[in-house]
């Protein structure tokens, strides 16, 4: 994997770069729809393509390695040969998923013993079978398997698992390094910056893997229960240290809002269940703010979801219309919701990398946070 940057902008930390994978070609900043089980909940892999335009996509190694089971991904051919997604793929090493199962799970220098959220059953992943497990699933980009420590976690707590971290890490380097990647095209690992709320946990975590020569970095263990202002300090913490030839990933965020104030301080990926999620709840992102479109004084607009916007969403229906399908309970709703919130943060990166290169970041991104705040 290459990644090049294309310009910075003057003001702040913000980045515009272009990632090439075996998959294609990634421009940053980037959102990456999350495609937890092999698919983006209610969206067609065509719909992710035209009318969404992402160019990657996630996977999470706890559920595929449970269901459909890497003996059927390996006989597809992989997960893109198995979903039919031709893009990039990036999977999620499972370690959050081991940290939701709290009271299934165990944890020890070995790995994490978890039970099965289907069945019960019993498994162990190690940094050495979660490295092969997403060989395996054949991902472009592979994350390193890593704990996620709460967001309240003591210090005491926070720096016994940022060491277990980093033992695993050491295990997953030396496992992805002895093995070859799988169905003709390269693979690259990210290493996870853990640490919790703790500046010295984070700049130590963060000086740990960037001596270790990744393609590149994840920032994780964070939007677990800290305030956002914390959030931004870790954020900024680690950035001064991570590569800056190398893309940064924060995981699992978030907010439009969120996204944009992470970009200026020098993120250029990100992934995030609440498009769709809150999509299928009847909450939908536009650039004047955020709607419920449940509520009754949509009952009767005609206009579109987003007049600003550019996806089919916003040119074939309207918010009447959506309000009458959501409160109906009918499916459909539910995909156009889930459909107009990816696009629209497809399309807020691209404008935010338009910005960039254009010198005027800043600015926009200032005005924007205040729209994206309001509550239409």
């Amino acid at each position: 994997m290459r990644f090049e940057l294309h310009g910075n902008d003057i003001h702040s930390k913000a980045r515009a770069g272009v990632m090439t994978t075996a998959h294609g070609v990634v421009e940053t900043p980037v959102f990456m729809p999350v495609g937890t089980q092999g698919a983006v909940k209610a969206v067609h892999i065509s719909e992710l393509r035209d009318d969404i335009h992402a160019p990657v996509i996630l996977g999470n190694t706890y559920h595929l390695y449970l269901r459909p089971g890497l003996e059927i991904l390996e006989r597809a051919g992989g997960l893109h040969k198995f979903n039919g997604w031709e893009g990039a793929i990036l999977t999620d090493s499972g370690g959050f998923q081991v940290f939701s199962l709290a009271g299934n799970r165990k944890l020890r220098k070995e790995g994490a013993e978890f039970r099965s959220h289907i069945d019960g059953s019993k498994h162990l992943f190690t940094p050495e079978n979660v490295m092969d497990i997403q060989r395996t699933i054949g991902a472009d980009i592979i994350m390193a398997f890593d704990e996620c420590c709460p967001g309240d976690a003591d210090y005491g707590y926070a720096k016994q698992s940022l060491e277990l971290t980093e033992c695993w890490l050491d295990r997953c380097i030396d496992r992805f390094g002895h093995t070859d990647p799988r169905y003709g095209y390269e693979q690259s690992l990210f290493p996870i910056v853990q640490g919790c709320v703790y500046t010295d946990l984070r700049r130590r975590a963060a000086e740990y893997v960037a001596e270790k020569g990744a393609d590149g970095y994840a920032i994780g263990g964070l939007a677990v229960g800290e305030p956002t202002e914390k959030m931004y300090e870790m954020i900024e913490v680690v950035n001064e240290i991570l590569p800056a030839d190398r893309p940064r990933y924060l995981m699992g965020v978030g907010t439009p809002v969120n996204l944009l104030e992470a970009i200026e301080r020098g993120v250029d990926m990100f992934d995030c269940i609440m498009p769709t999620r809150n999509g299928r709840n009847g909450q939908l992102f536009t650039r004047y703010g955020t709607i419920n479109i449940r509520n009754r004084k949509w009952e009767d607009d005609f206009s579109p979801v987003d007049a600003d916007g550019h996806s089919f969403v916003d040119t074939l229906y309207s918010k009447a219309y959506l309000h009458h399908l959501v409160k109906a309970e009918e499916i459909l709703g539910l995909q156009i919701a889930s459909i107009h919130n990816l696009a629209f943060y497809l399309r807020l990166m691209k404008e935010a990398r338009r910005h960039i290169l254009a010198g005027d970041f800043t600015a926009w991104k200032r005005e924007m946070v205040h729209q994206l705040s309001n509550r239409l």
